[in-house]
């Protein structure tokens, strides 16, 4: 007999959460709410008892879900859903209570509720957010701080403080740095973007991967999309498209 009866979900791509709601429902379980960021999830548990279990996301369009934790005291457990790399969740799971990767697998779904359940007599809230302050410790320091470029015959270190922005031109990646300068980048925009942290950088589009720091200014341009003008970009292709727009107005919003 299962010990949890009533989940809330926390995920911001709606065909995920919709799933995971049809499979956590043939389970027996009741889903409360499905939360899309860590300021409705902080607001919805301020204002409500807590549930027996929240599956969370961890990349949220307004940041981490570990953020959720430096809001307020989450008094139940957490299994997470991720798309993080293997190594890091190899170190993530000696602390957690779980998580799914994603696509969510049924079967490992029901795993880690059974796994719930075998935690269950021992788990306290205390418990579980001295956990969760480890777990989102860990997966800061994750992040890549820095890229290893060649200039010529020469290797250089570049910090990611330093860079404004990354981007794509002739099916090569670029960086451009706060000095002005480009090197080119032996990784793909998208894997870029899957070892920076989310809450600095943001995918424009398909060019451009860009730090906050980098936009000096947003008009708003034709069939509802925003043009950005980056530090050191002349060109005016730095345009988020209209499906998008909402995504980045979260995201300047944190």
């Amino acid at each position: 007999m299962s010990l949890v009866k009533k989940v809330v979900i926390v995920e911001d791509e709606k065909p995920a959460a919709t799933h995971l709601q049809m499979l956590l429902e043939r389970q027996g379980l009741t889903v409360l709410a499905q939360l899309d960021s860590v300021k409705n999830t902080a607001k919805w548990l301020a204002n409500n008892p807590a549930p027996d279990l929240l599956l969370m996301d961890i990349q949220l369009g307004d940041g981490l879900s570990f953020e959720v934790f430096d809001i307020i005291k989450v008094a139940c457990p957490v299994i997470f859903i991720t798309a993080f790399n293997q190594y890091a969740m190899e170190a993530f799971k000696l602390n957690s209570i779980g998580y799914l990767l994603k696509p969510i697998n049924e079967e490992e779904l029901v795993l880690a509720l059974e796994k719930y359940n075998q935690m269950h007599s021992v788990f306290n809230s205390d418990k579980a957010v001295v956990q969760m302050e480890d777990a989102r410790l860990m997966m800061q320091q994750d992040y890549k701080t820095r890229f290893v470029i060649k200039v010529g015959v020469h290797l250089k270190s570049v910090a990611v403080a330093d860079v404004l922005y990354f981007y794509s031109q002739d099916k090569a990646t670029f960086i451009k740095t706060n000095d002005a300068r480009s090197y080119v980048l032996d990784y793909t925009l998208e894997q870029v973007q899957a070892l920076i942290n989310p809450s600095h950088f943001f995918r424009i589009c398909r060019k451009y991967l860009a730090h906050i720091d980098a936009i000096e200014d947003i008009v708003a341009f034709s069939n509802s999309r925003l043009l950005l003008q980056l530090k050191h970009l002349k060109e005016r292709d730095a345009v988020v498209s209209r499906e998008k727009v909402s995504e980045f107005k979260t995201w300047l919003d944190r």
